[in-house]
């Protein structure tokens, strides 16, 4: 058992004086590629770590949802008319949400008391959030027998995202919480919602993933991420497609010059950063590793210049590891703090990480944090 599921299952037995009947868990995740693109029905190809969130639960027979989070010491408890939008807040927001989302659907979850505990970094760009609402939701699907098959769970949990706590995201983050498979990255058309695992096991070619916290605050619940969704849907409407993955790379020249500014950019990195995904995943098929550390660095540089999501901490990280000799390096996640990839020569790790938190420390950034990353497998009953 991870720390995680074993401070779960203490932590219950301790607040309830019972076991919990079982312990469900599901990853934080890294995506080594293809950034805001899902919401623009584009490809993404995230992998599971092994930090993983973990539920202890078991029925109740109060008619009542009672959770605990053991990180921030603090219980909440909900029935189903508080299961309208906006009535629960907070890190409850998103069992409640995923609560409400069953609901919606047809579904009766059955009431139950949960302990959850995080070994995933909150704020650091590794889908923290959706991790929660998936091991929440496989705990419930299970506790109750509920028919929800595998391929629609990761649309229940965005709903709860989207609908519930407010976060307009799109569904990587779920499905890679939940569909993922150790040792491969997951190819992901978030259109169609077809999936390929791809081998990703790196070590075997003496490479690694770095992924390095910079631990600069990680916030886009608010205004930055959800203008940029509003931007991509004014292109797609001006531009008369469904949505700017229609958009070809022959089309981008013609299609950019019918739009303002911010509008270009932003159209232009979704446009070049769908057909980078697809190009990773012919290069990982191809064992290409230099050419996988290319197409890293130019989807960073979109994002740096024209989605303009990075920041100072993000962006020293990636040109202090590129220099220190990475063989390519780029911020992952929605942007705007958070955790940067660097793929690295397997006896480079410890070399890059430090000259990354020398140049930290001589900018006076916080202190980053490095670890290496292995592609782990979604969300699961593990006892």
């Amino acid at each position: 058992m991870t720390p995680s599921t074993e401070r779960a299952r203490r932590v219950y037995a301790e607040r309830y004086d019972t076991q919990p009947a079982g312990v469900w868990v599901a990853p934080g995740r890294v995506n080594l590629i293809g950034e805001h693109t899902d919401y623009n029905d584009g490809f993404v190809l995230p992998f599971a770590l092994p930090h993983l969130i973990a539920v202890a639960a078991e029925p109740s027979s109060t008619g009542r949802w009672t959770v605990y989070s053991e990180s921030a010491g603090t219980e909440a408890t909900f029935g189903v008319d508080d299961l309208v939008p906006g009535t629960v807040d907070g890190w409850a927001a998103y069992p409640a949400g995923v609560v409400w989302a069953l609901h919606d659907g047809g579904l009766r979850p059955p009431p139950a008391r949960l302990v959850v505990a995080s070994d995933v970094p909150v704020g650091a760009g590794l889908s923290s959030s959706a991790a929660l609402e998936c091991a929440v939701l496989t705990a419930l699907v299970d506790l109750g027998g509920l028919d929800l098959p595998l391929p629609r769970r990761p649309s229940v949990a965005q709903r709860a995202e989207n609908a519930y706590v407010g976060m307009p995201c799109g569904i990587m983050d779920q499905s890679a919480a939940t569909l993922c498979r150790a040792g491969h990255a997951l190819f992901l058309d978030c259109r169609s919602l077809d999936i390929a695992h791809i081998p990703c096991d790196l070590a075997a070619d003496g490479t690694a993933v770095l992924v390095i916290n910079t631990n600069a605050p990680h916030r886009h619940v608010g205004g930055e991420y959800a203008a940029r969704r509003a931007t991509c849907e004014t292109a797609t409407a001006q531009l008369g497609v469904a949505a700017l993955r229609d958009v070809g790379l022959d089309d981008l020249p013609r299609a950019l010059a019918r739009l303002d500014d911010v509008a270009r950019r932003r159209t232009r990195h979704v446009v070049t950063e769908n057909q980078r995904v697809l190009d990773t995943v012919a290069a990982l098929r191809g064992n290409d590793l230099p050419g996988v550390g290319r197409l890293m660095t130019a989807s960073h540089a979109s994002m740096r210049d024209d989605y303009e999501i990075t920041v100072p901490e993000v962006d020293t990280a990636v040109e202090t590891a590129l220099a220190a000799g990475a063989r390519g390096a780029r911020m992952t996640g929605g942007g705007f703090g958070g955790c940067v990839l660097a793929l690295v020569d397997a006896d480079r790790t410890a070399a890059v990480a430090a000259a990354v938190a020398g140049t930290f420390a001589a900018r006076g950034f916080a202190a980053p944090e490095a670890f290496v990353a292995t592609p782990h497998g979604g969300a699961t009953r593990i006892a």
